[in-house]
């Protein structure tokens, strides 16, 4: 696993990744995922890296651990991931997009049309057409 994210402790990135295969399905509910060593062989780190990413994921109540049997995906995993996650996207993400928007001049309706078209079709189209030169 490549590590990208410099301010971003390791274990963080793992729980991340977790989380991201959780939200894609690869980890269904009550299903249990790689052992800590397992996992730490898998992303080529120190096992205490991922037991401290597994205990930061129980911790929010996304895995629990069964003693001697190994981590399992709570049931409620999928919401308990994406409530915070859609907090964020919006309070910062999507905040700083619109300042982006409003500082282009680009008007809401533009938006509304590159997202109808993105739905339809799975990309996006802009044509930017230069302004005019000032004449005098």
């Amino acid at each position: 696993m490549d590590f990208k994210e410099n301010n971003k402790p390791i274990y963080l990135q793992i729980a991340e990744r977790i989380s991201d295969s959780i939200m894609a399905g690869e980890y269904p509910p009550e299903s249990r995922i790689p052992s800590v060593r397992e996992y730490a062989a898998l992303v080529q780190v120190n096992a205490n890296t991922v037991m401290r990413s597994y205990l930061y994921l129980s911790d929010r109540g996304i895995i629990y651990n069964k003693r001697g049997i190994g981590f399992f995906i709570a049931a409620d995993a999928k919401e308990r991931i994406r409530k915070p996650r859609t907090e964020i996207f919006f309070n910062d993400e999507v905040k700083y997009f619109f300042s982006r928007l409003q500082v282009m001049g680009i008007p809401p309706v533009t938006l509304a049309e590159l997202y109808a078209q993105y739905l339809a079709t799975g990309e996006i189209s802009v044509e930017i057409k230069d302004e005019e030169p000032n004449q005098q």
